[in-house]
């Protein structure tokens, strides 16, 4: 039976596996906040994973929520970001490389990795005497407005008399 790709073959979440290969303990409400994390394709703040982990657990408080973020921040398994509009999102550090471009208008984000980009990263770092040891890059933008259709071409109005006007 093939799992999710948010689970491994035991059905533990990767950001669960995280947790265990760093000591952590494992409590059923942890074991469920590193699941919705994990299937998690956006980049959700604490009060939209505590909805999605609520609608799974009615007993689960916002509390929880956030003390289970904050530890899992602290042992780096968690990455926090701030994409503007005042709410910190969430996604797991070992996500592999990837930048950020963010919907200013909708606050949608979507992850992109360039190699032109991080070829360029390490050449800027080498030129100026660095090692390059990590970089993030994100975007804030809005989508090129929609072009409107073309109008239908108006012809000019036929004269009353039937004659062309001269």
């Amino acid at each position: 039976m093939d799992t999710p790709a948010s689970t491994d073959r035991e059905g533990i979440s990767r950001i669960e596996r995280l947790c265990i290969d760093r000591g952590l303990k494992m409590t059923g409400q942890r074991r469920l906040i590193a699941r919705v994390l994990s299937e998690s394709a956006d980049h959700p703040d604490v009060e939209e994973l505590y909805r999605r982990a609520h609608e799974r657990d009615a007993h689960i408080s916002i509390a929880t929520v956030y003390r289970t973020v904050r530890l899992l921040e602290e042992k780096g398994i968690l990455e926090r970001h701030d994409f503007g509009g005042g709410r910190a999102r969430y996604e797991p550090t070992e996500h592999g490389p990837h930048h950020h471009l963010i919907d200013v208008d909708t606050g949608k984000v979507i992850e992109f990795a360039d190699a032109r980009h991080e070829a360029m990263a390490q050449e800027i770092a080498a030129r100026l005497g660095f090692q390059l040891v990590d970089h993030r890059l994100e975007l804030f933008g809005r989508r090129f407005p929609e072009p409107k259709p073309a109008a239908p071409a108006r012809r000019a109005p036929r004269p009353r008399n039937g004659r062309d006007p001269a």
